[in-house]
């Protein structure tokens, strides 16, 4: 049973939002759509840009926040999973939530749940409770466009409750949580394309031809105008580990050199598809591409080919089609004479066999380093590494925390570079252990 106490201070309050997977589960669409109702349907006012997709999704946000802010339009962003804190899942103007702030909409919106449930209504689950804390926070500020990314799916995701957004896009599809969405590709393109909404345009990532064929289909059936991006749209000029230049291929952008500040190959498609989106919001402006270059350069997405110490970058890559163009990405690298240092954990729920696998074929390493990250959810270490010995030759050593799979890998590493992948909250248990100052590189 759900505690009956109010949380004094918002550390209760984080803790109380972290019990809730242990009382509740997720609920129906329908239901998500009661609770925001309850509270006023709050943000429902705004221009919402609603965002699904396998990979991506973060990144594609990011891009669209830093031009939207370069036009002077305020925005509100709806994110998941965090890295380090839960602020980060509720944020305007690029900047998290403070912690008061975070309080006093908690006890609102709790205050909203707690009468819901005397009427027999149950408990939103965690992902449902912070999405309505989220429109709460963008409802009491003056921000004008509300970038809602979908937690998982998209057609019963919780973010899917706005009938009428201003706008959707689909990011990049792959095979993942193929035990809620379905094991194809097609399967999981249907329920990312639930997001499509009658006569709203859809943008999306055409990279998939059997995605692409299911988002087309329904994009027509709901009569909404369908753009399809490919890598046709652009082109890569140079990559280094700090940046990728690029060129747009229309006849506005031309002569015209973007840049992104990542060293992820599949950021550059990211970006685009976000231009062409704000393009659309901004079709009747004058659009000054000076300014649109520089807001794309300056985004730093956490947690995506980022690098956090000296030869040690990070990236979310949690599933196959992530690891394929991470894969892509450092084979692109000039200069890679010496073979990396790969630190790899992984959560239950995803095909990690099969990730290993790859990764070991496409990625040669110097050496793999296993370890397990502080969730219900995790692989043991020590199966992890025997699944590495499984598919590599080369030395897999299984390391219990966090912090020795850290300091083995610099340990070892010679003169390689170190990356670390697998897990989001892999990336995030690491970006805590280096900002906390346990080592100084």
């Amino acid at each position: 049973m759900i505690p009956d106490t109010i949380p004094k201070n918002y550390k209760e309050a984080v803790e109380y939002i972290e019990d809730l997977p242990r009382f509740t589960k997720k609920h129906s669409l329908e239901h998500t759509r009661l609770f925001l109702e309850r509270l006023g349907n709050p943000g429902f006012d705004r221009k919402i840009i609603h965002v699904a997709g396998t990979n991506g999704k973060g990144s594609v946000c990011a891009y669209m926040q830093a031009v939207l802010e370069a036009e002077k339009k305020r925005t509100g962003f709806f994110t998941s999973p965090h890295l380090i804190k839960i602020n980060e899942r509720i944020q305007i103007d690029r900047k998290s939530v403070d912690d008061d702030t975070f309080y006093q909409v908690f006890l609102k919106t709790l205050e909203i749940v707690r009468e819901m449930e005397g009427e027999g209504i149950d408990h939103p689950s965690y992902f449902e409770f912070l999405f309505g804390m989220g429109m709460m926070v963008f409802a009491g500020s003056d921000v004008e466009y509300i970038i809602l990314e979908t937690g998982l799916g998209g057609r019963l995701d919780a973010t899917n409750a706005p009938r009428t957004p201003f706008l959707t896009v689909i990011t990049s599809i792959s095979l993942d949580h193929t035990e809620i969405l379905g094991d194809t590709i097609e399967q999981i393109a249907c329920e990312k394309a639930g997001i499509i909404k009658d006569n709203i345009p859809v943008f999306f990532d055409g990279s998939c031809r059997a995605a692409a064929e299911v988002i087309r289909r329904i994009a027509s059936k709901r009569e909404a105008p369908c753009r399809e991006i490919t890598n046709c749209a652009y082109e890569i000029r140079e990559a280094d580990r700090n940046c990728i230049a690029f060129s747009r291929k229309n006849a506005y952008d031309k002569d015209i050199t973007w840049r992104v500040s990542n060293c992820g190959l599949y950021q550059v498609m990211n970006a685009e598809l976000a231009l062409q989106a704000l393009e659309y919001v901004f079709w009747d402006c004058s659009i000054s591409r000076m300014k649109w270059t520089k807001a794309i350069a300056s985004v730093r997405w956490e947690g995506r080919m980022e690098t956090v110490a000296p030869h040690f970058m990070v990236d979310g890559a949690h599933n196959l089609g992530a690891l394929q163009a991470f894969a892509e990405s450092i084979c692109e690298f000039p200069g890679n004479c010496e073979l990396p240092v790969v630190i790899f954990s992984v959560v239950s729920d995803k095909k990690y066999e099969q990730m290993i696998d790859y990764l070991c074929q496409k990625v040669k390493a110097k050496l793999y380093i296993v370890t397990e990250i502080d969730d219900r959810r995790r692989v043991p270490a020590d199966e992890l590494g025997e699944l590495f010995r499984k598919y590599t030759s080369s030395p897999v050593y299984v390391r219990g925390s966090i912090r020795d799979a850290v300091e083995s890998a610099y340990e070892m590493r010679g003169n390689s570079e170190i990356y670390c992948l697998g897990s989001l909250y892999l990336v995030g248990a690491v970006k805590k252990y280096f900002t906390g100052g346990e080592r100084q590189c």
